[in-house]
This record gives C-alpha cells, structure tokens and sequence, in this order.
C-alpha cells in the first residue's frame, strides 16, 4: 500500500515546464541587458584607458626633450669662431651637450631634436652623434651624420620649438647668434585639430653665455702684494729723488 504522504512530496518535487521557460526568458534578458551594457560602456573604457596611457607617455617624452636642451652647452662649432653651435627652428633644435647613455663614452654630443618622416606619417625625433670641431666654412648639416633614432612623438601629435632670449621675447627661429637661448618654448599640438595640449612646457637653458674673460679678483692682490714687496707699504707713493 502506498504512503499518501510519500505521494504528496513527488508530485511537489521539480518544476513545471510553464517555471522552466519563465525561468529561461528572463535568464536571456539579464544576459541580454549585460551585453548591451558591456557593448556601451567597453569602448568607452579602452579610449578613456588609450588616453591615460598616451598622456603618460607624452609626459615622459617632454620631460626627456627638456632636460636634454636644460643641458645644452656652449661649445663652439670650431676654433676660427666664438658662437655656440646652436641651430633652431619652429621645427627642429641642433645643440651640444655632454654625452648621456649606457653605450656612449666621455665626451660631447650633438643632438638633434626635430620632426621627420615615417612611413609617410610626421614623427618627432631624437638623434645623436659624437661631436668634433668642425672644419672652417663647412655647413652644419653637411657634418652631422646622427645615428640612435628614437622616437618620442608620433602623429598626431605634432611639437614646435620657440626661443627667447634675455629679452624674454620668442621667435621662431635661432641662428648663428652669439648666445644660446635662455629659455625654450616647447610647444605640442593635435595635428588634426590644431588643438595646444596641456603638457606643453618651457624650459630654460642652463648656461647660455660663454665663461666671461678679463682679471680675476686676485689679479688685483698680486698687483698690490707686487708693490709691497720692494718694501714700501701698499697704496703708499713712490718717494721722489734726492734729499731734502
């Protein structure tokens, strides 16, 4: 005989077919409003992501460009002149500065920081080359042959340079002067847009003027130790001839 109750709990165990297609039916709308969040709101992150690492990365290259012309140096191109070998443009700057790698020795470099192209796209290069005096009348660009190419801006992204001198006053253009630039403008822009991003900076050069010539301050002793060491005393004058 069978137990009524026993019955009674199989007939209740389990879930009607009508439970199971509800069940499914909102299961595929969860899912279905999930996908279209995550479609939304994906594409979103990665440009927002894009954006941070790319501003990362233009932040590292400016900080390389300005602590490499902080650093330039006065150095003359050759013996037969007395101005820097200093050449800038709105788009490139050649200058002289102490030899910075793991792979270079003691020494010079002449860096150049410009725009060239690559792969048909303008990118902002820096490039190097040990630098040696120069022979008399022979042209800048006609020497320097820059090796190591890195690369530190690629399009869109496009920087311009801008060189004040004592007069605070920025131009364009910085050639064949007597002094290296006090400050450097380093300007960077959306090529697309023409749009000035804000890790734009200026920098100001170290040392822009030659070591200044003339007498030192001891030259002034000497000459004062000079006059006491015939026994007169310093600043006294000479005692005239014959006797009183």
């Amino acid at each position: 005989m069978m137990d009524s109750g026993t019955g009674a709990r199989r007939g209740e165990d389990g879930f009607t077919l009508v439970e199971a297609l509800v069940a499914l039916a909102l299961t595929g709308l969860i899912l279905s409003a999930l996908a279209t969040l995550t479609a939304q709101w994906l594409p979103s992150w990665n440009r927002g992501f894009d954006r941070i690492q790319q501003s990362e990365l233009v932040a590292i290259s400016m900080q390389r460009i300005a602590a490499d012309l902080a650093a330039a140096e006065f150095v003359p191109a050759s013996r037969a002149t007395k101005k820097p070998l200093f050449d800038g443009s709105a788009q490139s700057a050649t200058f002289v500065r102490t030899a910075l790698g793991p792979n270079v020795g003691v020494g010079l470099d002449v860096v150049r920081i410009g725009e060239t192209t690559d792969r048909g796209q303008l990118v902002t290069v820096r490039s190097r080359a040990s630098f040696t005096p120069f022979p008399v009348g022979v042209s800048l660009s006609g020497l320097i042959n820059v090796t190591d190419p890195v690369v530190l801006l690629r399009f869109p992204l496009s920087m311009s340079f801008a060189y004040a001198g004592a007069d605070r006053v920025f131009r364009d253009e910085w050639h064949d002067m007597d002094e290296l630039p006090s400050t450097i403008m380093l300007t960077v822009r959306d090529a697309a847009s023409g749009r000035v991003l804000s890790v734009s900076a200026a920098t100001p050069v170290h040392v822009n003027a030659p070591p200044r010539g003339g007498r030192s301050d001891g030259d002034g002793k000497d000459s004062g130790k000079d006059g006491a060491s015939d026994g007169s005393p310093a600043g006294a004058a000479p005692k005239q001839g014959g006797s009183s």
